[in-house]
Protein backbone atom coordinates (compact mmCIF):
# COMPACT_ATOMS: atom_id res chain seq x y z
CA UNK A 1 0.00 0.00 0.00
CA UNK A 2 1.36 3.68 -1.02
CA UNK A 3 3.35 5.00 2.14
CA UNK A 4 1.13 7.90 2.67
CA UNK A 5 -2.03 6.46 3.50
CA UNK A 6 -2.20 8.04 6.34
CA UNK A 7 -2.53 11.83 4.72
CA UNK A 8 -4.38 11.12 1.50
CA UNK A 9 -3.94 13.43 -1.17
CA UNK A 10 -7.67 16.18 -1.18
CA UNK A 11 -10.51 14.55 -2.46
CA UNK A 12 -9.26 10.60 -1.71
CA UNK A 13 -9.75 10.69 1.64
CA UNK A 14 -13.16 8.73 3.05
CA UNK A 15 -16.55 10.43 3.04
CA UNK A 16 -17.30 10.96 6.99
CA UNK A 17 -20.64 11.54 8.40
CA UNK A 18 -20.68 15.07 10.73
CA UNK A 19 -22.70 15.18 13.71
CA UNK A 20 -21.79 17.63 16.78
CA UNK A 21 -20.21 14.55 18.88
CA UNK A 22 -18.26 13.78 15.95
CA UNK A 23 -16.60 17.24 15.15
CA UNK A 24 -15.98 17.57 19.10
CA UNK A 25 -14.36 14.32 18.85
CA UNK A 26 -12.52 15.51 15.99
CA UNK A 27 -11.21 18.92 17.79
CA UNK A 28 -10.35 17.20 20.88
CA UNK A 29 -8.00 14.46 18.87
CA UNK A 30 -6.96 16.76 15.57
CA UNK A 31 -8.17 14.34 13.27
CA UNK A 32 -8.07 15.50 9.48
CA UNK A 33 -11.52 15.54 7.79
CA UNK A 34 -12.92 16.77 4.47
CA UNK A 35 -14.97 18.78 2.87
CA UNK A 36 -16.41 20.36 -0.46
CA UNK A 37 -15.96 24.32 0.25
CA UNK A 38 -19.63 26.07 -0.29
CA UNK A 39 -18.53 29.76 -0.91
CA UNK A 40 -15.85 31.98 -0.37
CA UNK A 41 -16.54 35.23 1.19
CA UNK A 42 -15.36 38.69 -0.07
CA UNK A 43 -12.88 38.84 3.32
CA UNK A 44 -11.95 34.92 1.61
CA UNK A 45 -13.38 33.30 4.78
CA UNK A 46 -14.18 29.85 3.30
CA UNK A 47 -17.79 28.40 4.46
CA UNK A 48 -18.84 24.70 4.79
CA UNK A 49 -21.80 22.99 5.30
CA UNK A 50 -20.45 19.94 7.48
CA UNK A 51 -24.45 17.63 6.89
CA UNK A 52 -25.98 20.96 8.01
CA UNK A 53 -23.68 22.12 10.70
CA UNK A 54 -21.95 25.50 9.41
CA UNK A 55 -18.37 26.03 9.31
CA UNK A 56 -15.78 28.36 8.01
CA UNK A 57 -12.02 28.64 7.07
CA UNK A 58 -10.55 31.90 7.81
CA UNK A 59 -8.54 33.08 5.25
CA UNK A 60 -4.96 32.69 7.54
CA UNK A 61 -6.20 28.95 7.87
CA UNK A 62 -6.85 28.12 4.52
CA UNK A 63 -2.97 28.08 3.29
CA UNK A 64 -0.33 27.05 4.83
CA UNK A 65 2.72 29.93 5.24
CA UNK A 66 5.15 27.99 3.14
CA UNK A 67 2.95 27.99 0.32
CA UNK A 68 4.69 30.68 -1.82
CA UNK A 69 3.15 33.83 -0.92
CA UNK A 70 2.40 34.67 -4.22
CA UNK A 71 0.00 32.43 -4.88
CA UNK A 72 -1.64 32.65 -1.65
CA UNK A 73 -5.15 34.48 -3.00
CA UNK A 74 -5.88 32.12 -6.04
CA UNK A 75 -4.99 29.07 -3.69
CA UNK A 76 -7.79 30.34 -1.35
CA UNK A 77 -10.08 31.37 -4.09
CA UNK A 78 -9.66 28.06 -6.05
CA UNK A 79 -10.89 26.05 -2.85
CA UNK A 80 -14.42 26.66 -3.92
CA UNK A 81 -15.94 23.74 -4.98
CA UNK A 82 -13.11 21.54 -4.28
CA UNK A 83 -12.68 19.05 -1.44
CA UNK A 84 -10.47 20.51 1.32
CA UNK A 85 -9.20 18.89 4.29
CA UNK A 86 -9.08 20.58 7.97
CA UNK A 87 -8.31 19.92 11.42
CA UNK A 88 -11.88 21.28 13.87
CA UNK A 89 -10.18 24.04 15.90
CA UNK A 90 -12.99 24.94 17.86
CA UNK A 91 -16.97 24.52 18.31
CA UNK A 92 -18.68 27.73 18.79
CA UNK A 93 -21.89 29.34 18.31
CA UNK A 94 -23.49 31.86 15.78
CA UNK A 95 -24.80 34.85 16.38
CA UNK A 96 -28.38 33.04 16.49
CA UNK A 97 -26.98 30.40 19.29
CA UNK A 98 -26.71 27.48 16.35
CA UNK A 99 -23.78 25.68 16.07
CA UNK A 100 -20.48 26.67 14.05
CA UNK A 101 -17.02 24.71 13.48
CA UNK A 102 -14.32 26.59 13.23
CA UNK A 103 -11.83 24.88 10.59
CA UNK A 104 -7.72 24.97 9.70
CA UNK A 105 -6.29 23.80 6.67
CA UNK A 106 -3.19 24.65 7.24
CA UNK A 107 -3.00 23.35 10.85
CA UNK A 108 -3.66 20.34 8.50
CA UNK A 109 -1.16 20.77 5.82
CA UNK A 110 1.60 21.74 8.45
CA UNK A 111 0.99 18.07 10.23
CA UNK A 112 0.95 15.75 6.88
CA UNK A 113 4.21 18.02 6.43
CA UNK A 114 5.93 17.18 9.19
CA UNK A 115 4.78 13.65 8.96
CA UNK A 116 6.68 13.39 5.51
CA UNK A 117 9.67 15.18 6.33
CA UNK A 118 9.83 12.77 9.48
CA UNK A 119 9.05 9.72 7.45
CA UNK A 120 9.50 9.70 3.81
CA UNK A 121 12.30 8.52 2.10
CA UNK A 122 13.51 8.30 -1.39
CA UNK A 123 11.72 5.50 -3.30
CA UNK A 124 8.46 5.50 -1.37
CA UNK A 125 5.81 5.08 -3.41
CA UNK A 126 2.79 7.83 -2.87
CA UNK A 127 -1.10 8.13 -3.89
CA UNK A 128 -1.61 11.55 -5.73
CA UNK A 129 -3.57 13.94 -7.63
CA UNK A 130 -2.25 16.19 -10.42
CA UNK A 131 -2.95 19.74 -9.57
CA UNK A 132 -1.48 21.77 -12.02
CA UNK A 133 0.42 21.32 -15.75
CA UNK A 134 3.21 23.11 -16.56
CA UNK A 135 6.05 22.88 -19.58
CA UNK A 136 8.62 21.77 -16.82
CA UNK A 137 6.54 19.07 -15.11
CA UNK A 138 3.57 18.74 -12.98
CA UNK A 139 2.85 19.49 -9.29
CA UNK A 140 1.13 16.67 -7.23
CA UNK A 141 -0.68 16.88 -3.98
CA UNK A 142 0.86 14.21 -1.87
CA UNK A 143 -1.64 14.03 0.91
CA UNK A 144 -3.67 17.22 2.51
CA UNK A 145 -2.86 19.65 -0.63
CA UNK A 146 0.57 19.37 0.22
CA UNK A 147 2.39 19.81 -3.45
CA UNK A 148 5.54 18.06 -4.61
CA UNK A 149 6.87 18.77 -7.74
CA UNK A 150 7.17 16.28 -10.46
CA UNK A 151 9.92 17.45 -13.11
CA UNK A 152 8.96 16.47 -16.61
CA UNK A 153 12.27 14.37 -17.63
CA UNK A 154 10.85 11.96 -14.64
CA UNK A 155 7.40 11.50 -15.77
CA UNK A 156 8.10 8.97 -18.51
CA UNK A 157 11.22 7.74 -20.62
CA UNK A 158 9.19 8.34 -23.74
CA UNK A 159 9.92 12.12 -23.58
CA UNK A 160 7.43 14.86 -24.15
CA UNK A 161 7.14 18.40 -24.02
CA UNK A 162 4.57 19.31 -21.91
CA UNK A 163 3.16 17.72 -19.06
CA UNK A 164 -0.74 17.64 -20.54
CA UNK A 165 0.67 15.03 -22.87
CA UNK A 166 0.55 12.61 -20.22
CA UNK A 167 -1.94 14.02 -17.36
CA UNK A 168 -4.88 15.78 -16.62
CA UNK A 169 -5.33 18.18 -13.94
CA UNK A 170 -7.12 16.30 -10.73
CA UNK A 171 -6.19 12.95 -12.45
CA UNK A 172 -4.79 10.12 -9.38
CA UNK A 173 -1.58 8.77 -9.84
CA UNK A 174 1.69 7.33 -7.94
CA UNK A 175 4.61 8.38 -8.49
CA UNK A 176 7.77 7.96 -6.16
CA UNK A 177 9.85 10.11 -3.85
CA UNK A 178 13.13 11.24 -5.70
CA UNK A 179 14.64 13.75 -3.82
CA UNK A 180 13.46 15.58 -0.33
CA UNK A 181 15.00 18.89 0.90
CA UNK A 182 13.97 19.02 4.70
CA UNK A 183 15.23 22.49 5.02
CA UNK A 184 13.27 24.25 1.98
CA UNK A 185 10.09 21.82 3.12
CA UNK A 186 10.38 20.48 -0.60
CA UNK A 187 9.91 16.86 -2.17
CA UNK A 188 10.74 16.21 -5.45
CA UNK A 189 8.72 13.17 -7.30
CA UNK A 190 9.67 10.79 -9.98
CA UNK A 191 6.80 8.76 -12.39
CA UNK A 192 8.63 7.08 -14.84
CA UNK A 193 10.00 4.03 -12.47
CA UNK A 194 6.26 2.92 -11.90
CA UNK A 195 5.82 2.43 -15.40
CA UNK A 196 7.94 -0.62 -16.77
CA UNK A 197 10.92 -1.63 -17.71
CA UNK A 198 12.22 -1.57 -21.29
CA UNK A 199 11.44 -5.44 -21.61
CA UNK A 200 8.26 -5.06 -19.49
CA UNK A 201 6.81 -2.83 -22.38
CA UNK A 202 8.64 -4.31 -25.41
CA UNK A 203 6.94 -8.23 -24.20
CA UNK A 204 3.60 -6.25 -24.83
CA UNK A 205 4.70 -6.16 -28.50
CA UNK A 206 5.74 -8.56 -31.62
CA UNK A 207 7.60 -7.85 -34.80
CA UNK A 208 4.85 -8.17 -37.63
CA UNK A 209 2.29 -5.94 -35.61
CA UNK A 210 0.32 -2.81 -36.43
CA UNK A 211 -0.50 -1.08 -33.60
CA UNK A 212 -1.06 3.09 -32.83
CA UNK A 213 1.66 5.67 -32.03
CA UNK A 214 1.77 8.93 -31.30
CA UNK A 215 4.60 11.01 -33.34
CA UNK A 216 6.91 12.20 -30.27
CA UNK A 217 10.00 13.83 -32.23
CA UNK A 218 10.84 14.70 -36.12
CA UNK A 219 14.51 14.14 -36.81
CA UNK A 220 16.43 14.37 -40.25
CA UNK A 221 16.90 10.92 -39.85
CA UNK A 222 13.54 9.69 -39.10
CA UNK A 223 10.36 10.11 -36.23
CA UNK A 224 10.21 9.03 -32.85
CA UNK A 225 7.12 7.12 -32.07
CA UNK A 226 5.65 6.56 -28.56
CA UNK A 227 4.26 2.83 -28.37
CA UNK A 228 3.61 3.49 -24.99
CA UNK A 229 4.55 6.22 -22.46
CA UNK A 230 7.82 3.96 -21.53
CA UNK A 231 8.69 2.70 -24.85
CA UNK A 232 9.32 4.49 -28.48
CA UNK A 233 10.66 3.01 -31.74
CA UNK A 234 12.33 4.81 -34.70
CA UNK A 235 10.28 5.20 -37.90
CA UNK A 236 12.48 6.22 -41.10
CA UNK A 237 11.86 10.24 -41.99
CA UNK A 238 8.68 11.17 -43.87
CA UNK A 239 7.51 14.67 -44.52
CA UNK A 240 4.26 14.74 -43.47
CA UNK A 241 4.56 14.11 -40.06
CA UNK A 242 4.31 16.82 -37.15
CA UNK A 243 4.53 16.28 -33.46
CA UNK A 244 1.49 14.97 -31.71
CA UNK A 245 0.39 13.00 -34.93
CA UNK A 246 -1.41 9.51 -34.26
CA UNK A 247 -0.09 6.95 -36.66
CA UNK A 248 -0.19 3.38 -37.47
CA UNK A 249 2.78 1.48 -37.77
CA UNK A 250 4.35 -1.69 -38.29
CA UNK A 251 6.63 -2.72 -36.10
CA UNK A 252 9.62 -4.37 -38.23
CA UNK A 253 11.92 -5.43 -35.01
CA UNK A 254 12.81 -5.39 -31.85
CA UNK A 255 16.09 -5.78 -30.56
CA UNK A 256 15.95 -5.72 -26.62
CA UNK A 257 20.08 -5.39 -26.83
CA UNK A 258 20.87 -2.46 -28.42
CA UNK A 259 16.73 -1.01 -27.27
CA UNK A 260 16.00 -0.17 -30.48
CA UNK A 261 12.65 -0.94 -31.65
CA UNK A 262 12.46 -0.78 -35.30
CA UNK A 263 8.97 0.40 -37.27
CA UNK A 264 7.26 1.90 -40.51
CA UNK A 265 4.58 4.33 -40.41
CA UNK A 266 1.61 2.86 -42.37
CA UNK A 267 -0.70 5.92 -42.46
CA UNK A 268 -1.68 9.27 -39.74
CA UNK A 269 -4.72 8.66 -37.83
CA UNK A 270 -7.37 10.84 -37.06
CA UNK A 271 -6.48 12.95 -33.63
CA UNK A 272 -8.29 11.46 -31.03
CA UNK A 273 -7.21 14.38 -28.01
CA UNK A 274 -6.89 11.18 -25.88
CA UNK A 275 -4.25 11.11 -23.10
CA UNK A 276 -1.99 7.53 -23.08
CA UNK A 277 -3.17 5.46 -20.40
CA UNK A 278 -0.60 4.62 -17.86
CA UNK A 279 -0.39 0.94 -16.60
CA UNK A 280 1.84 0.60 -13.41
CA UNK A 281 4.24 -2.25 -13.34
CA UNK A 282 5.01 -1.52 -9.21
CA UNK A 283 2.28 0.41 -7.49
CA UNK A 284 3.51 0.28 -3.75
CA UNK A 285 6.64 -0.23 -1.60
CA UNK A 286 10.09 1.13 -1.68
CA UNK A 287 12.35 1.34 -4.67
CA UNK A 288 16.14 1.30 -3.97
CA UNK A 289 17.06 1.24 -7.86
CA UNK A 290 15.78 0.48 -11.05
CA UNK A 291 16.73 -0.53 -13.90
CA UNK A 292 15.06 0.38 -17.13
CA UNK A 293 17.68 -1.45 -19.65
CA UNK A 294 17.60 -5.20 -20.61
CA UNK A 295 20.38 -7.19 -18.77
CA UNK A 296 23.51 -7.00 -21.32
CA UNK A 297 22.58 -3.80 -23.34
CA UNK A 298 25.21 -1.44 -24.31
CA UNK A 299 23.88 1.47 -22.56
CA UNK A 300 22.29 1.47 -18.93
CA UNK A 301 19.50 3.80 -17.95
CA UNK A 302 18.51 3.45 -14.46
CA UNK A 303 17.49 5.48 -11.10
CA UNK A 304 19.41 4.78 -7.80
CA UNK A 305 17.27 6.35 -4.82
CA UNK A 306 19.36 7.43 -2.27
CA UNK A 307 18.93 9.15 1.55
CA UNK A 308 19.70 12.84 1.74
Amino acid sequence: MPENKQFPPEGLRPPTAYTIDTLKAAADSGEILEAITQRCGADHTLHFSLDGIAARMPREEAVAPWISGATREIAVLSRVGRPTCFVVSSLQSDAKGAPLALLSRRAAQETAMEFFLEHLEPGMVLTCRVVRLESFGAFLDIGCGVVAMLPIEHISVSRIHHSNQRFQEGQKILAAVYRIDPENRRITMSHRELLGTWMENASRFQPGETVRGIVRSVKPYGSFIELSPNLSGLADSREDLEVGDEVSVFIKNIRPERMKVKLQVIEKLPLTESIPPLAYQITDGKLDRWTYSPPGCEKVVETVFTAP
